[in-house]
């Protein structure tokens, strides 16, 4: 049995899977020939096409660290008979800890502070003033793990009053969490101080918010991304923010990635960017590598996923 790791995974999940197959590893010189003989692959940002699996006559499994699978061609995968599976709910708690963290940093204005104090500027604070949280309204949509998680925080935290969207969970979800369930996009962003997204990226989530809801929401509002970049139209929200149209605005996840200068969002002063981190941990990272690879070794022994999307 050949594994190939196709991208950098720290040793924990390699380590598993070095004890069950024949392994190799992203800096092989024999990893771009992975096509001729893999039976699996470990992948966390390698693209998979069509025609990857065309030419994989061995191919049997992909696990995919992490939730998003937006880079493999699944109903090419599917149509070969070639199982993928991911590890959701794995960097659950980072990624709802990072979303708050955006909120605050935007809200408070601390990267702004920082990068001006750095500069040599001297900071009168009376010109930077910030928005608290506290009892704030907050929107979140999506109430899958990550968005439940999230509202748990700023509940206690901030006895926030938690407003909800997501068409695709029951009316009785979040029986534990003090919220109001809206059926309209729309009014949570009129209503809310800070909205957040959680959603998976699809046709229907593409551009979810664009120039038209971004003129929906209060100037003294903060939109926050640790989902997929793509949910937010990044042209409208440049526009939004360079003309302060709300308040400010915390991103993990762009179009292209990683951010860097030439994505004009990055030279606004009221927005925070971070390099789609939101998962970044050292726990998160041992565990996801580890599950990856113990989901990959369990399926091609003739087991079934445990995260199947393909």
């Amino acid at each position: 049995m050949k594994i190939y790791i196709l991208d950098q995974f720290v040793l924990s999940g390699v380590e598993y899977a070095s004890r069950h197959a024949d392994v190799v590893r992203w800096d092989d010189p024999r990893a771009k020939n992975w096509h001729e003989d893999a039976d699996g692959l470990m992948v966390r940002v390698t693209p998979l096409t069509a025609d990857d699996f065309a030419r994989a006559k061995k191919l049997r499994a992909v696990a995919k660290q992490g939730v998003g699978v937006n880079l493999i061609d699944l109903a090419a995968a599917k149509a070969r008979g070639i199982i993928v599976c991911n590890t959701p709910g794995v960097n659950s708690e980072a990624v709802a800890e990072m979303g708050l963290a955006l909120a605050l940093a935007a809200t408070r204005r601390v990267a702004e502070l920082d990068r001006r104090i750095r500069s040599g500027e001297v900071v009168k604070r009376i010109n930077y003033l910030g928005i608290e949280l506290w009892e704030k309204t907050v929107g979140v949509i999506g109430m899958g793990n990550i968005g439940t998680r999230i509202a748990r925080k700023y509940h206690a935290a901030f006895g926030a009053k938690i407003l909800a969207y997501d068409p695709y969970v029951p009316k009785d979800h979040w029986p534990d969490i003090p919220h109001e369930r809206l059926s309209s996009l729309d009014e949570l962003l009129r209503r809310s101080d800070v909205v957040t997204i959680h959603t998976p990226l699809t046709a229907e989530t593409r551009h979810m918010i664009g120039r038209r809801e971004l003129d929906l929401m209060k100037e003294t509002a903060v939109l926050v991304n640790v989902s997929r970049g793509e949910i937010v139209d990044e042209a409208a929200l440049f526009e939004a923010l360079k003309s302060n149209r709300i308040f400010g605005a915390g991103i993990d996840v762009f179009k292209k990635e990683p951010p860097t200068i030439e994505n004009p969002l990055v030279g606004l002063q009221n927005i925070v960017v971070t390099p789609h981190a939101a998962g970044g941990t050292r726990e998160t990272q041992e565990m996801s590598s580890l599950v990856t690879a113990q989901q990959l070794v369990h399926v091609l022994g003739g087991g079934q996923p445990m995260n199947r999307v393909a």
